[in-house]
């Protein structure tokens, strides 16, 4: 399976171009992700915005009304391309990625880490090191 680079929205109008790696490749549990994106676990990749180019279409952006987040989504089909969180950097879901790679995340896109572990709403049980809070603290002994 290869890496997808260029990536479409469900209908096909928006279409982004990742160029390098991400930054990060994360579960994330925390509750802003979950209710902003409207998951019990976000799983996504975190790209420096420069590493993001909208090739074709335009998006609309909501901007959350009270914390440092954003979303950006087909104004057609309303699939959300991509996020920002408060470091600025974009996040891309890796449920987006799946579909441009024929339905499997390639392994260079797949979560590393749990981050926020200890506001789970679901018990995760795979090797991944599952971080309490930020991926600079302390770890889930479980």
């Amino acid at each position: 399976m290869t890496e997808p680079n260029s990536l479409r929205c469900l209908c096909g109008t928006v279409n982004i171009q990742l160029k390098g790696q991400p930054e990060a490749r994360a579960n994330c549990h925390c509750q802003s992700c979950r209710d902003f994106y409207g998951t019990s676990m976000l799983s996504a990749t975190a790209w420096l915005p420069e590493r993001v180019a909208v090739i074709s279409g335009s998006l609309s952006k909501f901007a959350h009304p009270t914390k440092q987040l954003s979303r950006a989504f087909c104004p057609h089909c309303g699939e959300t391309v991509f996020g920002t969180n408060r470091l600025g950097m974009l996040v891309i879901p890796n449920s987006f990625v799946a579909r441009a790679a024929g339905g499997e995340l390639p392994e260079p896109m797949q979560a590393t880490m749990h981050l926020f572990y200890r506001h789970r709403i679901i018990d995760v049980d795979d090797k991944l090191p599952k971080y309490l809070d930020g991926w600079d603290g302390p770890t889930y002994v479980g």
